[in-house]
């Protein structure tokens, strides 16, 4: 497979004279935000014979523009069974098919899209908001930090089968006071090798931006014991270590100096084994203000250079080429 990072514009897009790239007069970048439950989803990335959102959201773009799948970039892939609520992704449309999208409707071209792509997408992945893009709005490369959580059930009061497909059954009572304790250590810019599946020539530092446990006593996760998970960007199976990680010290098979020790040896090692994908939910992509979203794309790219950016993402063996 390519290490090549995912085009960020099209061929023909050429640059403004600033290092970036502008879009043709003809092109509408629209951005789409979306969600998903990840469960009977092979992951974001398409893949051949395989369901994935990637697969299901561009052939429902095909269907309504009668045409070639476009092809869309987001903001972070996930891997099977990762769920999502805040997902971003963009699409490039002409201007004729983004202007045609209402047909004799009196809707928004947006309006129209988020309401023809609910009449062909599976129900269990929704495109709630489509807009044109600000310029240099890179779903990708724009982000500033992607935030996740993660949610267990550790008391049997808790297991809720109506629940079970987004939170993680745990037999043993948590000490989420230690949890939390435990991770403190490891926030901030950080070599993640011991928390990564490793790939070759790609880097495992990261600004891991924040990471707590709690409990919460109301609200939908009442009960649960909650991972609150934000980063610059993640390598594979980050999120899944680090909670794997918190587990053995919640369940006091490992000291609350356990997982900083870890993360200096930079090895991998059983004891902070790699959780189901099943607890872990894709909140929300940040973006910086509209005039600074090309500069900070840039700025990535730069940064990135060969390296793919993987948000929990599917394993390079799984994804095909790059795509976003």
């Amino acid at each position: 497979m390519s290490d090549a990072p995912a085009p960020d514009a099209p061929e023909s897009a050429p640059a403004d004279g600033t290092g970036r790239h502008a879009l043709p007069d003809d092109v509408v970048r629209v951005r789409l935000d979306l969600a998903y439950q990840g469960t009977d989803f092979a992951g974001w990335a398409r893949q051949p014979a395989l369901r994935t959102v990637q697969g299901a959201v561009e052939d429902g773009l095909a269907t309504l523009l009668r045409g070639p799948a476009p092809r869309l970039t987001v903001a972070g892939r996930t891997d099977a069974g990762v769920h999502a609520r805040g997902q971003v992704a963009h699409v490039d449309l002409t201007r004729d098919q983004w202007e045609a999208l209402p047909g004799r409707s009196d809707r928004s071209p947006g309006d129209a899209l988020v309401a023809r792509l609910g009449g062909v997408l599976p129900g269990d992945v929704v495109v709630h908001r489509a807009a044109p893009a600000p310029a240099g709005f890179d779903a990708r490369f724009s982000a500033l930090h992607r935030a996740y959580t993660y949610r267990v059930a550790d008391d049997p009061a808790q297991r809720d089968p109506l629940r079970r497909a987004w939170v993680l059954w745990n037999r043993r009572p948590l000490d989420v006071a230690a949890m939390d304790a435990a991770v403190q250590p490891l926030l901030g810019v950080r070599d993640f090798a011991a928390f990564c599946k490793p790939r070759p020539g790609a880097t495992t530092i990261r600004e891991l931006q924040h990471l707590s446990w709690s409990r919460p006593v109301d609200g939908p996760d009442a009960g649960l014991v909650v991972a609150h998970v934000r980063a610059d960007a993640f390598c594979h199976n980050m999120v899944r270590a680090l909670v794997g990680a918190s587990l053995a010290v919640g369940e006091g098979r490992r000291d609350v100096a356990w997982p900083a020790e870890l993360l200096a040896s930079r090895r991998r090692d059983a004891g902070a084994g790699v959780v189901p994908a099943h607890g872990l939910v894709l909140e929300e992509v940040t973006y910086p203000p509209d005039d600074e979203l090309a500069a900070r794309a840039d700025r990535i790219r730069a940064v990135r250079n060969e390296e793919d950016v993987w948000d929990e993402g599917a394993s390079r063996d799984q994804a095909g080429p790059p795509r976003g």
